[in-house]
């Protein structure tokens, strides 16, 4: 549905008629000259392709549509619902011409774009000249033929990296946030992408019958594309079959296009091709094919999944090379500590894949957060400006600020959260209130569990089920209802929590992680003993069952796992589950530290009921002779059950991770090979945090 603002007023003149008019009549009615209005009406029939009616017109009678009311009722909707952008504007409309040039590469009027965008034909041609300084940094140039009109000239690449360089750009992506939100997940909203700066000037049929086949496919390497990456895949598709519609030639570049051949993502590509194919009953060139798969390489992912095949096919051992070479580059004091990170090092993997594609064949990104950081962070931003170098001699091409900006999220973010865990950091207890405690309360939970993650506790209430033992435990309540007034803070907030409510709740959550927890005399007190009587118990599991066993100097990764297994539980389930948690973390980043002489092989497992310490060594004290292990001469495995006192045992694990590098004591008493004598080093150890503990929890410290 393409209506410029001429067109708008036509039609609204003449779905106010009953009958035929003169076309005089109706250019008096718009205000223009009869030959404006006679030009306009030569592309009327584009813009009701999407409605049953019909413009017509007969010598002697006049100019009329014809169709039902209820059609004639829905177009004057649409044309009043239409959100008009502001002609005056100058960037927006330059904006939307160079859309309109991608869009339709060949040979166009002055007249078809001055119509389209309601103003003069020396408007338009001003507008080219900018236009096309934007169009030369991607090796474009528009070329002016007198009395024939305007055209694109450059190579299908060059033609294909401005595309992908104006969605990068200019993608709505507050719209396409908002639609993300109320279509829950991938399956963006049409309508709301329609509705964006960019979908206003696509071929609606197009985009939709695009949008229902990716939909469709289900494919899991789609649906955790991120919005922006997922919409921008849409535009690039619906802009190549708009082309291949118009039987509009497609050069072929074999520069770098067998590189992509044999090659899941190409795969995928393929299926795309073959469902566009069956919709839109055209042949596709392979080139498309090529173009899509580069796509689909250079977008970003929520997440990234690792199994067995697709680990191999990565090339995960490179990829954690050059993460291992980042992460010293970044800050080599504290590279041990970052690495244990797992949602850095996964986030990181994720980013890096579609970051390397973009580099190596040129695509642009935007950054709109790079001047903040630069600002906000100088110190982190010129630390990834190292991280940047590392990757430049990895692939031999430069990185640019926007690029580098990105890598500065991620390391700033395993930053804060590292020193987060220095400043006692804590979970803020929430609670969200609704009449019944069933129903908008769970809506807002879950909502809130999503953007906040673990930094919230969250348990929803009804409006009756709020004692002064819930009051007691909370930080403070999130309530869609009125209630009266309790002794603990209450935010009062839409039940679909608008910016305006979030911006208050993450106000309140700051304020309170970086607060001891609540004080309420006798029911706090018996929190607190509680609190410590839990954390005594695992810390005495841990120290209890210690493990200690030998194996072969020989042994593979693979035969150590199945050895872990079978000391960690005597069941053969459980033996399995051990084994391929431990994989699946290996696989996300190696837990062999050469630089320290050992592994530390740590996951969270259904495979134990208990957190689990183990020390592994070979039988003469000596290396592991197996390359994989690079030589180091001790295991450890720490394992972590999936139950309630998750948060407890993580924080018992990472004080005894952090130890292992920063006392060397402890390590030098392992390595004697004494079980007795490691696990008195290990009590003694545990002890210590034991104590802070107390002094940070106990009724005695908190006066």
């Amino acid at each position: 549905m393409e209506f410029t603002p001429r067109i708008k007023q036509i039609l609204q003149v003449l779905l106010s008629e009953e009958s035929a008019i003169s076309v005089k009549y109706l250019a008096e009615q718009v205000g223009v000259s009869k030959r404006t209005v006679q030009r306009e009406l030569e592309y009327m029939d584009r813009s009701l392709r999407e409605y049953d009616i019909r413009f017509l017109s007969k010598t002697g009678v006049g100019i009329w549509l014809e169709g039902s009311q209820e059609e004639k009722k829905r177009l004057l909707e649409d044309i009043k619902n239409i959100d008009d952008y502001d002609v005056t504007n100058r960037e927006e409309r330059r904006k939307r011409l160079i859309l309109e040039i991608l869009k339709e590469k060949g040979l166009k009027k002055l007249f078809y774009y001055s119509s389209q965008f309601g103003v003069s034909e020396a408007t338009i041609s001003a507008d080219l000249e900018a236009v096309g300084t934007w169009l030369n940094r991607y090796d474009l140039t528009v070329n002016r033929k007198p009395g024939s009109g305007v055209s694109i000239e450059g190579s299908e690449e060059s033609y294909r990296k401005a595309i992908r360089a104006f969605i990068n750009e200019n993608i709505d992506t507050r719209i396409v946030w908002e639609a993300y939100e109320e279509s829950d997940g991938i399956a963006v909203s049409y309508e709301m992408l329609k509705k964006s700066q960019i979908g206003r000037v696509l071929n609606d049929d197009v985009m939709k019958r695009v949008m229902d086949c990716i939909v469709a496919m289900n494919n899991a390497r789609i649906l955790s594309m991120t919005e922006n990456s997922y919409v921008g895949l849409v535009i690039h598709i619906s802009i190549a079959i708009n082309r291949i519609l118009k039987n509009e030639v497609l050069e072929p570049d074999e520069r770098w296009q067998k590189n992509l051949r044999e090659d899941e993502d190409y795969e995928l590509a393929e299926e795309i091709v073959r469902e566009l194919e069956e919709e839109f009953e055209i042949d596709i060139p392979p080139m498309e094919i090529s173009y899509i798969c580069l796509h689909i390489k250079g977008a970003k992912h929520e997440k990234i999944e690792w199994d067995g095949s697709s680990a191999a096919e990565n090339k995960d051992r490179e990829m954690q090379h050059l993460v291992n070479r980042m992460i010293e580059a970044f800050d080599a004091k504290r590279a041990y500590l970052i690495r244990q990170d797992d949602e850095f090092i996964q986030g990181l993997l994720a980013h890096l894949q579609p970051t390397i594609i973009r580099l190596k064949y040129g695509m642009q990104i935007q950054n709109p957060v790079l001047d903040d950081i630069k600002k906000n962070y100088p110190e982190i931003y010129r630390q990834s400006e190292k991280v940047a170098k590392v990757l430049e001699e990895s692939i031999d091409k430069k990185v640019p600020e926007e690029e580098i900006g990105f890598l500065a999220v991620h390391f700033g973010a395993a930053i804060v959260r590292l020193e987060g865990k220095s400043e006692n950091i804590r979970r803020v207890r929430v609670g969200v209130i609704c009449s019944s405690g069933i129903g908008i309360s769970r809506l807002m939970s879950s909502k809130l569990e999503k953007v906040f993650q673990d930094r919230m506790q969250i348990t929803a209430y009804g409006k009756n089920d709020i004692t002064p033992y819930v009051i007691g435990k909370t930080d403070f309540f999130v309530s869609s209802i009125p209630i009266e007034q309790l002794d603990a803070p209450v935010i009062f907030v839409n039940p679909l929590l608008n910016e305006k409510d979030m911006e208050q709740i993450r106000r309140m959550t700051y304020e309170y992680e970086h607060m001891p927890e609540k004080q309420k005399e006798a029911d706090e007190f018996t929190r607190q003993l509680e609190q410590i009587n839990m954390v005594a118990a695992q810390i005495n599991l841990v120290i209890k069952h210690m493990e200690f066993f030998k194996v072969d100097n020989l042994i593979t990764f693979d035969e150590l796992l199945i050895a872990v297994g079978e000391k960690m539980s005597p069941y053969s389930d459980r033996r399995e589950m051990i084994r391929e948690d431990i994989m699946k973390r290996e696989r996300i980043f190696t837990q062999i530290y050469a630089e320290f002489g050992f592994a530390l092989l740590h996951t969270r497992t259904q495979g134990v009921t208990r957190p689990s310490f183990a020390v592994c060594m070979t039988k003469d004290l000596g290396a592991f002779l197996d390359p994989y292990f690079k030589k180091i001469t001790i295991v450890f495995i720490m394992l972590i059950p999936n139950d309630d006192k998750l948060e407890i045992n993580r924080d018992i694990m990472g004080y005894i991770s952090s130890m292992l590098v920063e006392k060397e004591e402890f390590t030098d008493i392992v390595s004697r090979g004494q079980k007795e004598e490691i696990r008195d080093a290990l009590s003694r150890s545990l002890k210590i945090y034991f104590n802070r503990f107390i002094g940070k929890d106990s009724p005695t410290s908190l006066k």
